[in-house]
């Protein structure tokens, strides 16, 4: 990962107003229904790449004691100005030596596994975590699907042809990411590995937003009665096994023992 790009990245790149688009909210609304089937009161959330805040603020106007964690200098001080109660550290998901074991009851990593580029510093970000919280706490963890990006950027933009002569995508139409890169995509037995390796236990993984990207300029124009039907159909279909991957993200859900 090169932190440097990442933090030129996100200077611009305005997160808040994608998750607030109609699109977007599907993402936003499907992890929020899940933390709170998990969540308990006086539970203290940490979140790790909290961009500019959109969970950290959310949960901390609930009532619940939050961390933010955040690469980016700017990012925090948009947090820190948009609500004083939530604790702000300037840190890197694989390096939470800031904060003592055992102290979180929830740990949301909605951010650090798509830039992380190697398997290693994906599973050092999930050790770290898991290091973080409780017994019988839960991590939240969204990555960015390979079949998503190979679609959309590949065969739709009309990329596919160069990315497989340049080796960015292989024969087995795998991305192939530098460690320059952005993002990283990955695919089910990726984060089965990582699960594998971790020793952590899986309570759920689901499709955090399904279809939704491939149709996004149709739900945008949506009126609100039939966006909430969309919703209601994604929450219904989301943990369909033969769904997973097939979106731009997935949403694993593991348990501290």
């Amino acid at each position: 990962m090169n932190e440097e790009n990442l933090v030129k990245y996100y200077n611009k790149f305005n997160e808040d107003k994608r998750l607030n688009t109609k699109h977007g909210q599907i993402e936003f609304r499907t992890a929020i229904y899940y933390i709170d089937k998990y969540i308990k009161k006086n539970d203290k959330i940490l979140d790790v790449g909290a961009g500019t805040g959109k969970y950290s603020i959310y949960y901390s106007t609930k009532g619940y004691d939050v961390t933010a964690v955040e690469l980016v200098k700017h990012n925090l001080k948009v947090i820190e100005k948009n609500n004083k109660d939530i604790k702000c550290i300037l840190g890197n998901a694989i390096d939470l030596s800031k904060i003592p074991d055992n102290s979180y009851d929830i740990t949301l990593l909605f951010g650090p596994m798509y830039h992380l580029i190697s398997y290693e510093d994906k599973l050092k970000a999930l050790m770290e975590a898991k290091r973080v919280t409780k017994k019988n706490g839960y991590i939240f963890i969204s990555y960015c699907m390979n079949e998503y990006a190979v679609i959309t950027h590949g065969f739709i933009d009309n990329n596919i042809i160069s990315e497989l002569d340049n080796k960015r995508v292989n024969k087995d139409y795998k991305i192939t990411p530098k460690e320059d890169d952005l993002y990283s995509f990955v695919r089910l037995e990726d984060i089965n590995k990582l699960l594998s390796d971790s020793g952590l236990k899986r309570e759920i993984i689901l499709s955090q937003d399904g279809c939704t990207e491939y149709i996004k300029k149709s739900i945008n124009k949506m009126d609100d009665k039939t966006l909430e039907l969309f919703f209601d159909y994604h929450l219904k279909t989301c943990e369909r096994h033969e769904l997973l991957g097939s979106g731009r993200h997935v949403l694993d859900i593991l348990k501290i023992d």
